[in-house]
């Protein structure tokens, strides 16, 4: 997983990346889109996949989306995948000025009008969508892209709630977990509710697959461990902040931790937030290993579950020390052997 950066060092990265064994790179939207970044290190990388991890949906037309994915696959020669997601109202309202109403029927019905757009891409019917928010049907031979033979494009999503969870069982073709997630969460929510919606559109859960960032902390000793422990407890305490997020704590049994690092970040105890996620609840949602013992400790826990794992606090450690850049290199190769 990686962020904002510029061309060159996107470059950079995907070339050390894919010369360690890694399969692949996901790319976050934040401050920068996704695209350019991907097309810098598809072009020093090309052996690797690509995906958004996500992708803002709803401030753009589906349309555009649509053509931007086209291309890259393209380019890639079929090594992209399309990850979209809602993001949160405030971002979509406030800072987008889109709209956001409704978001999971919104959703669904932005999946449905993409992959109509490829279907008119691949040349398989003319463009026609008429859903409850988007409406699509004009693609003259002059706007259409240029064909390739990699329109079978993946539409992924994220999702952590059951209304979201059920659209991706309906429409889309992976998942996008949330970095801060358990075992339990996964197998007690998101895979049964991802069936629920798999049923509702003759689908199967198999069909969709789970793309899961990983709070991955690996280091021979608890000192050298100690940084990334502390980075992963801030992270998760943030994300623990959102309400909707409550049942992961409240579901192994934490109760109260949202509404006490909602009062921490409300007097800006950013410490304090840190140490409200216990060494237990870190044990739930993140990875603390040895360096030999990180790979099997990912294929124990993922294994069979997850279509791909995503190292989430990786290339910021491969930044900060360089003597890690080969040892996250050997736990890539070995999770993939």
């Amino acid at each position: 997983m990686t962020g904002s950066s510029t061309w060159s060092n996107a470059n950079e990265l995907a070339r050390t990346v894919e010369s360690q064994g890694f399969s692949g790179m996901l790319y976050t939207e934040t401050g920068q889109v996704p695209w350019m970044q991907i097309a810098a290190a598809a072009m020093a990388a090309p052996s690797l996949t690509f995906t958004t991890g996500i992708a803002v949906a709803f401030p753009r037309s589906p349309m555009v989306s649509a053509q931007v994915a086209w291309e890259l696959a393209g380019e890639t020669h079929g090594k992209f995948r399309l990850g979209l997601g809602s993001q949160v109202k405030g971002h979509v309202v406030r800072r987008y000025s889109a709209d956001f109403d409704r978001p999971a029927r919104r959703l669904l019905d932005y999946v449905l009008a993409v992959q109509a757009c490829f279907r008119a891409f691949r040349g398989e019917e003319r463009l026609h969508h008429e859903g409850e928010f988007y409406n699509l049907s004009l693609l003259p031979d002059a706007w259409k892209p240029r064909s390739h033979e990699f329109g079978e494009i993946k539409v992924d999503i994220s999702s952590v709630g059951p209304l979201m969870n059920r659209v991706a069982g309906q429409v889309a073709d992976g998942v996008h977990v949330h970095p801060m997630h358990s075992m339990h969460y996964i197998q007690h929510r998101l895979l049964p509710e991802i069936e629920e919606g798999a049923l509702l559109a003759g689908r199967q859960r198999a069909d969709v697959d789970l793309i899961v960032p990983v709070f991955a902390i690996a280091g021979d000793t608890p000192e050298e461990r100690s940084p990334w422990v502390h980075r992963a407890k801030t992270q998760i305490a943030f994300y623990g902040t959102t309400p909707n997020y409550a049942f992961q704590f409240e579901d192994l049994g934490f109760e109260g931790v949202t509404t006490a690092l909602r009062d921490k970040m409300s007097a800006g105890d950013l410490q304090g937030m840190a140490d409200t996620i216990s060494d237990e609840m870190l044990d739930h949602f993140a990875l603390v290993s040895t360096w030999d013992e990180m790979a099997d400790r990912l294929k124990e826990r993922y294994g069979g579950t997850a279509s791909r794992v995503v190292m989430y606090l990786t290339e910021e450690h491969m930044r900060k020390d360089p003597e890690s850049v080969d040892k996250w290199g050997e736990v890539a190769r070995a999770t993939r052997s």
